[in-house]
């Protein structure tokens, strides 16, 4: 499994929390993800490294910015 974590702004409640998690959820192997909405950290354990493309695209779609790559863990 790889767990990367994302820096997401614009998030600022449970709501935006709930849609960032159920947007990324989505993608073709990832398996968990987590927010840290205090920090703005969302952390995602997948199968396989994934794209930052259709990471950014999902949360693209729930409303709220991409800022990047924090880290990736194998």
């Amino acid at each position: 499994m790889i767990t990367s974590t994302y820096t997401v702004v614009g998030m600022t409640c449970a709501h935006c929390v709930s849609a960032v998690r159920s947007e990324i959820g989505r993608l073709a192997g990832v398996s968990d993800v987590s927010v840290d909405l205090t920090a703005g950290a969302v952390t995602v354990t997948s199968e396989q490294p994934l794209d930052e493309a259709p990471v950014r695209t999902a949360v693209d779609e729930a409303g709220y910015a991409l800022a990047g790559l924090a880290s990736k863990d194998r």
